[in-house]
């Protein structure tokens, strides 16, 4: 992917179209292209070379999309870091990434003095003034808007992504140039977006999820509505306000709006597609979501950070809405079992994925890098099923499959029956070690505002769905349920 081509191209096309909008003000296509090519300017200045890494702590502002744009104009490789990361994980990743630069905005009990002394870093851009320290909007007045000459190939470095996935360790998923053409592609494909669509964003640019949005609004030449954080009720006001037609949502997002008691007074007819990723979804809650959008297609999506997202969604037209969808052309998905052998149509196996979408690997990282691509398939970690007409189905991560007295329990399969309770809210079902039976289903739940229910209760709506070994031994009933900052909910941090 050509960003400096993609910006030239969406600057001359769309001059003054908003390319991004963040709390009502605009920025246009051909602004978006200047400050970009002045950042990259002012980067190299600053000894910006192929391959330099530069950090990225930012919240979901304008800035953000700018520095991505520009490291990447410049033939940089970009370390998008979240901006809740706590000084000593800042410290720790900044090291391990081996960055030289810091674009971050100035945050309290962050010690920027101390984080420099203690890593590598040359220099820390800053969105505030600090002695000391470079003002990132002075960088940008103060350099040429004339493009940046950089000569990239698809094989250089481009991004580093940090990912604990769920085992708490993190990780830094390498990506290259090629890796950026992968969601316009699979958006092009899927979808039939155009250049009068209008998308919303509402998740972490340090993430994947939020990563494809901004490639996609270059991509299309489309209008980005940014949101610096989802929050039920702003997101909903921007859909009416905005007509958007296209958003991503993860379960507990659109289970949040459903929540609210105004949900119904809402227009969202604009809405043409709702894709669904980065859980398993109900397919109870995506009818339930549908009834109030009944012009947009509501489809399943699957992805991975590790294999550059997205890469199935669910077909238009496709009634199968608890599939995630085809695999792309592209990529090759197949469900091997523990010993990495195929599985026929049907069975539950581990999802692998081949093909240039998978990441380069792991950052410094060889030996786990070799576990998880063998013989050039990833391996997702993912449990799923394909039918015979090509559809693929999750049915859970790996670590999702409890095991009681030798029965497997899928816990999303338990999670979907808890949902189809008319006073449940949210639900999340971890393992839990058990002295007989090694381990067993526990329930943690949200209930909806105003609902009282015990677990006898649930018990006994689980019977009329559940084999008995499924039906979870322990219900806790919470406020909220933790989630992580894409929106999932962190069954991590639900258990000790």
């Amino acid at each position: 992917m050509d960003v400096t081509e993609l910006l030239n191209s969406a600057a001359r096309n769309f001059t003054d179209k908003p390319a991004v909008i963040f709390e009502e003000k605009p920025i246009s296509f051909s602004q978006l292209r200047d400050s970009t090519f002045r950042l990259a300017n002012g980067l190299i200045k600053l000894n910006l070379s192929k391959g330099t890494k530069i950090a990225v702590y930012l919240p979901n502002i304008p800035e953000y999309i700018i520095s991505y744009l520009a490291i990447y104009s410049a033939g940089g490789v970009i370390v998008p870091l979240d901006i809740m990361f706590t000084p000593d994980e800042l410290e720790n990743l900044i090291n391990h990434s081996e960055a030289q630069i810091l674009i971050a905005k100035e945050r309290k009990n962050l010690d920027l003095n101390r984080l420099k002394q203690n890593t590598g870093l040359r220099q820390i851009i800053l969105l505030e003034d600090m002695p000391g320290f470079i003002n990132l909007h002075n960088l940008i007045k103060e350099n040429s808007a004339i493009e940046p000459k950089a000569q990239i190939s698809e094989s250089d470095h481009s991004t580093i992504f940090y990912t604990s996935g769920s085992t708490g360790h993190p990780k830094g998923v390498l990506l290259n140039y090629r890796h950026l053409d992968a969601p316009g592609g699979a958006i092009e494909y899927f979808l039939h977006l155009t250049d009068q669509d209008i998308i919303l964003c509402t998740v972490p640019f340090s993430h994947a999820a939020g990563w494809v949005f901004f490639i996609a609004m270059l991509y299309f030449e489309v209008t980005l509505i940014l949101q610096e954080r989802f929050l039920p009720r702003e997101t909903l006001k921007n859909i009416e306000k905005y007509n958007i037609s296209f958003m991503c949502l993860v379960p507990s997002m659109y289970t949040a709006m459903l929540g609210l008691k105004e949900f119904k007074r809402f227009n969202l007819e604009s809405l043409k597609y709702v894709v669904v990723f980065g859980a398993p979804s109900s397919p109870i809650l995506l009818k339930r979501f549908h009834k109030i959008c009944p012009n947009a297609y509501l489809l399943n999506g699957w992805g991975m950070t590790e294999t550059s997202p997205p890469n199935t969604v669910l077909p238009l037209g496709s009634e199968k809405i608890e599939s995630i969808g085809k695999a792309l052309p592209w990529v090759e998905m197949k469900i091997f079992d523990d010993h990495d052998r195929q599985l026929p149509v049907g069975e539950i196996g581990e999802l692998v994925v081949r093909g240039w979408v998978v990441m380069q690997g792991y950052y410094k990282e060889p030996e786990l890098t070799r576990r998880v691509i063998r013989n050039g398939w990833f391996h997702t970690g993912d449990l799923a099923r394909v039918d015979s007409d090509g559809f693929f189905y999750i049915v859970g991560r790996k670590k999702e499959m409890i095991k009681v007295a030798g029965e497997i329990v899928y816990a999303p399969e338990v999670e979907e029956v808890i949902h189809r309770h008319q006073g449940v809210s949210e639900v999340a079902v971890v393992g839990v070690s058990d002295k007989l039976r090694g381990e067993v289903p526990k329930a943690f739940l949200v209930l909806k505002q105003g609902e009282r229910l015990n677990e006898d209760e649930l018990r006994s709506f689980c019977r009329k769905h559940l084999a008995h070994f499924k039906i979870p031994h322990y219900f806790e009933f919470r406020d909220s349920l933790p989630k992580t900052r894409s929106g999932k909910i962190d069954k991590v941090n639900l258990v000790p």
